[in-house]
């Protein structure tokens, strides 16, 4: 996620990046919900420290990967994917607008976060779950889901 994080859209003070919602999903499926967790806290820090994240990158992340290994966990199938949005876009954004935002002397608010959360959410939670269907095709994933 990291090395690609140089092709961020800023949105607000916000710089909305998909890759790392497709690794999320990637992550939260192939590793669960902590592991997934702890790569997101990883790459959000790197990136903070090398230029191309904000503060918004660590609960624009951390939540959509947990979401996605949680729903793994109950359902056993890809479509948990689709739990990263619902992470992100809702749960991320919501922490951003309470916690990251005030710390940053910025007003932005959940009604601007969430659309721009989902807005790079969506496609990449997309984008992840097509790696895992190209993982499965490919035989890398054999055994994980019946």
């Amino acid at each position: 996620a990291v090395l690609l994080s140089g092709f961020s859209v800023p949105v607000g003070p916000t710089k909305c990046f998909p890759v790392q919602h497709a690794v999320n999903v990637v992550a939260g499926v192939l590793l669960g919900p902590w592991w997934a967790a702890g790569a997101a806290f990883a790459a959000s820090a790197v990136r903070n420290m090398i230029g191309t994240g904000t503060l918004f990158a660590f609960p624009g992340s951390i939540p959509g990967a947990l979401a996605v290994g949680l729903a793994w966990k109950v359902f056993k199938k890809d479509i948990a994917a689709l739990a990263e949005p619902v992470g992100t876009g809702v749960l991320g954004a919501w922490l951003s607008a309470v916690i990251i935002a005030p710390s940053m002397n910025s007003a932005v608010g959940f009604g601007v976060l969430m659309p721009a959360f989902l807005a790079s959410s969506v496609p990449g939670a997309l984008i992840g779950l097509a790696v895992l269907t190209l993982l499965k095709r490919t035989g890398f994933r054999k055994e994980d889901e019946k």
